[in-house]
């Protein structure tokens, strides 16, 4: 099922499919996460659509993991 990125509720096991857009709705998810401090950046967002399997979970858990704040 095709995911709707503007509106979704997104959780971390939504899966970024071929669809994905960094959008509002992402970015806010992303926030919560991450934290104030959370911005996408060009490799970043390359990561993402890089065509690995991955869910937003894995998003936060790279972002966090780039930024020195993995667990």
């Amino acid at each position: 099922m095709k995911t709707d990125w503007h509106s979704a509720l997104l959780t971390r096991s939504t899966a970024v499919d071929k669809n994905y857009k960094n959008t509002q709705n992402v970015r806010r998810f992303m926030m919560d996460q991450c934290g104030e401090h959370f911005r996408f950046d060009r490799e970043f967002m390359a990561w993402i659509r890089d065509d690995t399997p991955k869910n937003l979970g894995d998003v936060v858990d790279e972002w966090q993991r780039r930024q020195g704040l993995a667990t």
